[in-house]
């Protein structure tokens, strides 16, 4: 079966967005160095465990969330993560949102292929954090920025 690909500077969407969210608790972290990767996972983790994550999955959302800063930090070099509580239809769970006004990904299909990089890294970030997370969203416009949104639920 061929992969449907998406035209360049599209948005690639992985199982389908909720309905409607409330979102209970909002934090927001400017991405501009190493150490705001660590403030982000910190504010991850905690906003997770409120949640009730086990300790298994307050690591993979924590992962999930140095990914998306790293990327940020390695194409755009600043940009901010806003990391939230969500509750739909009595679900509850986290919601990041990593935002950049860097150059854009010119493939966000190509993007997400395991093994694909710009950079001369292994590739992980983008796929693995699909991986990690239940719901998944890219939008980029080459020259204007990129906005990831990623969720994971509890029960």
């Amino acid at each position: 079966m061929k992969k449907k690909r998406h035209p360049p500077g599209s948005t690639a969407r992985s199982r389908p967005a909720p309905i409607a969210d409330h979102v209970r608790v909002e934090k927001q972290v400017a991405i501009r160095s190493d150490h705001d990767i660590v403030t982000a996972r910190q504010e991850g983790r905690l906003l997770a465990k409120q949640v009730g994550f086990s300790d298994t999955h307050l690591t993979l959302i924590a992962t999930a969330i140095s990914e998306l800063a790293r990327n940020i930090l390695l194409y755009a070099r600043e940009g901010s993560l806003t990391l939230g509580i969500v509750e739909n239809n009595g679900r509850s769970g986290i919601t990041v949102e990593a935002i950049d006004r860097g150059p854009g990904i010119p493939d966000v299909a190509r993007a997400l292929e395991v093994g694909y990089s710009t950079s001369g890294s292994l590739g992980l970030g983008l796929p693995g954090v699909r991986r990690l997370m239940d719901e998944f969203e890219v939008e980029s416009r080459v020259g204007r920025g990129t906005r990831v949104t990623a969720r994971k639920g509890r029960g």
